[in-house]
């Protein structure tokens, strides 16, 4: 039978026990379709790139599927008319990876990270200081070829001082006096 990996969000309303038995509800599908769900990873309530059907956050599941493909079909018809599911992603591969997924081998505990003190940030960046009790300072920044802001970095005059600079030099004039 073919390979797959189903992942869905469901909306942050709901709590993760319901997402459970979502979850459990597309595993008895699948089941009763000649399919079999080899693994299945409930990855936590996360936040969301955009807003969808308005909700900033959603709970992520991940399912290894062995299943024929009439049974996907079924599941994400079912997935779509689901209003607790926001989206899916269905995708054939050519084998199923056994241990856990990369974002459940992500999730360390906060305390498996180094502690970051005041400046690690800066030290990480641009190095050490030169004296321990030498403050740093960070070099200054160049500024900006492009963009709209022209005045502030010397590449010319706004329309209306362009205009009042060409009426001085026609009349001999200040700008001031002529307007």
């Amino acid at each position: 039978m073919p390979l797959y990996e189903n992942v869905f969000i469901a909306r942050q309303d709901i709590s993760g026990a319901q997402v459970d038995a979502l979850a459990d509800s597309f595993v008895q599908l699948i089941a009763d379709n000649g399919g079999e769900v080899k693994k299945r990873e409930y990855w936590g309530l996360r936040n969301l790139a955009y807003r969808m059907r308005k909700n900033r956050k959603g709970h992520y599941v991940l399912m290894n599927l062995s299943a024929p493909p009439a049974a996907i079909a079924e599941l994400e018809r079912t997935m779509r008319i689901t209003e607790d599911v926001l989206r899916y992603l269905t995708l054939r591969v050519e084998a199923l990876d056994e241990g856990p997924s990369a974002i459940m081998q992500n999730r360390g505990s906060r305390e498996d990270r180094p502690r970051r003190g005041p400046g690690d940030r800066d030290r990480e960046r641009y190095g050490e200081p030169r004296d321990a009790g030498e403050r740093f300072v960070q070099p200054s920044r160049r500024r900006r070829v492009g963009g709209r802001s022209g005045r502030r970095h010397g590449r010319g005059a706004r329309p209306g001082e362009e205009r009042r600079d060409r009426l001085s030099d026609l009349r001999g004039g200040s700008a001031r006096q002529i307007l």
